[in-house]
């Protein structure tokens, strides 16, 4: 016979289990309310929320694993994308405002990767005379010299004319520098990194590399007149002062004519250019007519060994690229592999959980949950599970970038700056939740399709 209060054949939420009390009671509360009561009280966004939040806490230990696959996949994704993106706009996109560059013999691309990302050691020097030369062209527009050999605190300082600083401008009230003083413009990454602004001064240390143990400071002190303007490329790592102050600072050695010369001897006298020397040339070429790059690649490059010419830049970019960068192509392999892999994991974890579940979603559908709740109820724990995973995954990106942005810029001169990822911080974490959407959906419709008479005979 039938207990008081109980249908024959009916559920009694009495002998319902413990661990699920809560949200049963509130189900069973709304199944038994008026007719006159809103449906929202059984399908109300509180009575989902309940539910989702209540199945991912007594499943803690998959959704924890599930949840920091999604932002293991996350994270990587938009690390991949912003290390593609930066180097992308380094090789093949970034402003140069150049068409050439002149050096000494050597190979185009390490002449390149000195210049313009300032790697490795100058391959040397070509005479002051032939810059003088090529400047004075009638196809080129502008050159402008460069000349390395010292550093701040690991940080390249170059020599170089006014016209490097064409297009480009200062953080107010910045200037730039006199050719006549000891005054240097600095990076926008050094000043943030070294504490140099406007007004401070700073002695160079020798040669290209810094130890703390052993600075070998020169004895001239720079005051700086400005902090350039950020322009996202290997520049804001740079210090420019006057060629001339290269030329003057002690302990360096004039070699121009062939034979070392102490430039302490013209201490108190205007160097003469034979002595002098540059690490490279910045070139444009004039706009309009036949460019002078063909004439004089052959003239440089092909008729004589006293000189390189980098020429086309883009061209040696992208050459540098293919050979440098097939690495990203891998990650951007892997990082997909592990899109897949946290996809099926929370696939794997959800509908895994089904079997286990089916007494729990029979007594929801007993208690009036409707099948569409309950795929939602499914399909909104996928959903948040992803969700979480792509928050969790900001800060694995944050903690990729700050591993290998300072690897990066060493050996390739790309700087990474996490904020100009861009569209990739919005649609990375949208892909993710639509992943956990399509996940959802197997595990939701088994849940859809559960029994409720057999599963509770």
């Amino acid at each position: 016979m039938a207990r008081s209060g109980v249908r024959p054949g009916g559920f009694d939420p009495s002998h319902s289990e413990p661990i699920r009390t809560t949200t049963l009671r509130y189900l069973y509360t709304a199944r038994r309310r008026p007719a006159c009561y809103p449906s929202w009280v059984t399908h109300s966004p509180s009575t989902w929320l309940l539910i989702v939040t209540r199945s991912m806490r007594e499943h803690a230990l998959s959704t924890s694993i599930t949840v920091l696959a999604a932002a293991l996949a996350s994270g990587l994704v938009m690390a991949v994308l912003a290390i593609h993106s930066a180097t992308s706009r380094a090789f093949g996109g970034m402003e140069l405002g150049y068409d050439a560059i002149l050096g000494p013999p050597g190979g185009q691309s390490q002449l390149v990767l000195n210049t313009l990302f300032h790697l490795d050691a100058s391959q040397g020097n070509i005479p002051w005379s032939l810059y003088r030369e090529i400047a004075e062209d009638p196809g080129v527009e502008r050159a402008v010299p460069y000349a390395v050999g010292d550093n701040y605190r690991g940080y390249r300082i170059i020599g170089t004319t006014l016209e490097a600083f064409e297009g480009r401008s200062t953080v107010a009230p910045g200037t730039w520098f006199d050719p006549g003083k000891r005054q240097a413009v600095v990076g926008a990454a050094v000043a943030q990194e070294t504490g140099l602004v406007r007004g401070g001064t700073f002695s160079p240390s020798h040669g290209l590399t810094y130890d703390e143990r052993d600075p070998r400071l020169h004895a001239e002190r720079y005051a700086v007149t400005g902090v350039m303007a950020p322009t996202g490329t290997p520049d804001d790592r740079v210090i420019f002062i006057p060629i001339e102050g290269v030329y003057r600072m002690g302990g360096h050695e004039l070699r121009g004519t062939g034979e070392a010369v102490d430039s302490e001897e013209f201490h108190s006298q205007e160097i003469p250019d034979e002595y002098k020397e540059v690490s490279a040339v910045l070139l444009r070429f004039r706009r309009g007519g036949v460019t002078p790059g063909l004439r004089l690649n052959r003239d440089i490059n092909m008729l004589n060994d006293r000189a390189t010419l980098a020429w086309p830049i883009a061209q040696v970019l992208a050459d540098l690229y293919r050979k440098l960068f097939w690495a990203i192509e891998v990650l951007r392999i892997v990082a997909g592999i592990v899109v897949v892999v946290a996809g099926a994991g929370l696939l794997a974890s959800l509908y895994n959980t089904m079997s286990e579940r089916r007494r729990e979603l029979a007594i929801m559908r007993t208690l009036g949950a409707s099948r569409g709740m309950v795929f939602g109820v499914v399909m909104g724990e996928a959903i948040v599970i992803a969700g979480l995973g792509s928050l969790l995954g900001v800060a694995v990106y944050g903690a990729i970038l700050s591993r290998v942005r300072d690897t990066l810029l060493s050996t390739t001169g790309v700087v990474l700056v996490p904020t100009e990822l861009g569209a990739g911080l919005l649609l990375v974490p949208i892909g993710m939740l639509a992943i956990g959407a399509v996940a959802g959906v197997l595990p939701a419709i088994k849940a859809y399709t559960t029994d409720t008479c057999r599963t509770l005979a």
